[in-house]
């Protein structure tokens, strides 16, 4: 019996399996540290190139250039060497490049650090999702969002960390390199644990054979996937509202003190933290429709709630219940585009993911022109719109074919 089979037929998975389980988490932490190493000192690293906030923007956008590009061209490359492969190259990459802003001194430098480092997060966050629909398949129960909350757990570790370092007055060159060093030496000790490419199933011998030697038609991507990315793109970027917006619309929308304020972002990250890591639990018994559909009509329900509140108490508890309600999605987007066609896996969870990351991009790119036709606090209704057409088009994440996964749990809404 192979090992992405054994937990679907009713047997214990195999300790390989329970293995390759802890190295992904392993992966999905790093990658949370290592960004979030990044986060903690940007502004340290913007005083030391001596950019404006405006400046610092346009840069980041070649960090998402970057990581759109390296989520592409791994993707297809996680197809065809394995998704053991990519995280390796992509977990050490990542981790390598990170040191780079820390010694870049000017734009120019600083552009080319983000390039180098977008492209190895990018790399190792489709290789690893990729890894993760593998495991998860192997167990035949949902078993993503939790990977997805240790990604969150990663980027906590690092703002202590980060904190730690920059209040003994650590340059951010000498903490980056150090978070370098660790990170590659990390990546090569989790990547023997993790599952290999799935084998295909042995051609038939006789007259036929000859003709299945041929070289397969290229694979074409399948609606559902696009559609999928959609919902990614829609999603992310309410959550990249969340993001970059939650705290200036306590301060600037409702006069809330600095203090306070901080308040709506750890409210929002600490509920998405929480609710990945009991989504598994609620998927399982009710399914992916059902925590896409009514997660996300939480979600609008929250951001509504916050936005239209004059009261601070009850903006906390919107930005908690919107991100209670988004934290368990984004998850159910790569699980299905993962299986829709195992033999793509890599190159249809790419595509999701691209679309995703576009979409957490565009969050200030979009909220902040509307801020200046409307105020900020009923430019929200762009987003609470998206949670409502996601809730609307929920019923896409049902699988279009039979797949080697669990089964769908059937729900009352289903």
């Amino acid at each position: 019996m192979s090992e992405s089979t054994a937990s679907i037929t009713g047997s214990p998975p195999s300790r390989r399996l329970r293995t390759a389980r802890a190295c992904t988490f392993v992966a999905f932490a790093l990658n949370g540290f290592v960004m979030g190493m990044w986060i903690v000192h940007i502004p340290a690293i913007e005083h030391r190139v001596g950019i404006s906030h405006a400046v610092l923007g346009w840069l980041l956008l070649f960090l998402g250039a970057g990581a759109f590009a390296g989520m592409q061209l791994c993707g297809a490359s996680a197809d065809r060497f394995g998704s053991r492969a990519i995280v390796l190259a992509g977990g050490a990459l990542c981790s390598a490049t990170v040191f780079l802003p820390g010694v870049a001194d000017s734009p120019w430098t600083l552009a080319a650090a983000l390039l180098a480092l977008g492209f190895g997060n990018g790399c190792l966050d489709v290789s690893m999702n990729t890894q993760a629909v593998q495991v998860e398949r192997g167990y035949g129960r949902p078993v993503m969002s939790a990977f997805h909350a240790v990604f969150s757990v990663g980027g906590v570790i690092a703002a202590l960390i980060g904190a730690r370092t920059l209040s003994w007055g650590w340059r951010p060159s000498l903490t980056l390199a150090a978070v370098a060093v660790a990170g590659v030496l990390i990546t090569l000790a989790l990547v023997p644990g993790l599952l290999p490419p799935e084998r295909s199933a042995p051609a038939p011998a006789g007259p036929e054979a000859a003709e299945r030697a041929a070289p397969a038609p290229e694979r074409r991507t399948p609606s559902q996937v696009w559609a999928l990315g959609v919902l990614a793109f829609m999603l992310m970027l309410c959550e990249g509202v969340a993001n970059d917006w939650s705290v200036l619309h306590l301060k600037d929308v409702l006069d809330a003190p600095a203090a306070t304020a901080a308040l709506a972002y750890g409210g929002f990250s600490t509920a998405m933290t929480v609710g990945r890591f009991v989504t598994d639990r609620v998927v399982a018994r009710f399914g992916r429709v059902f925590v896409v559909r009514y997660g996300a009509g939480l979600a609008a329900v929250g951001l509504a709630l916050a936005s239209l509140s004059p009261w601070v108490p009850f903006a906390l508890v919107g930005w908690t219940l919107f991100g209670i309600g988004l934290s368990g999605c984004i998850p159910q987007f790569f699980t299905a585009a993962g299986n829709v066609d195992p033999a793509s896996s890599g190159a249809n969870v790419s595509r999701v993911a691209g679309m995703g990351y576009v979409g957490m991009l565009a969050g200030p790119a979009v909220i902040g022109p509307l801020t200046r036709l409307v105020p900020l606090n009923v430019a929200f209704f762009l987003p609470v719109a998206f949670c409502v057409a996601a809730v609307c088009s929920a019923g896409l994440l049902r699988p279009a074919r039979t797949v080697t996964s669990a089964p769908e749990p059937v729900s009352a809404e289903a």
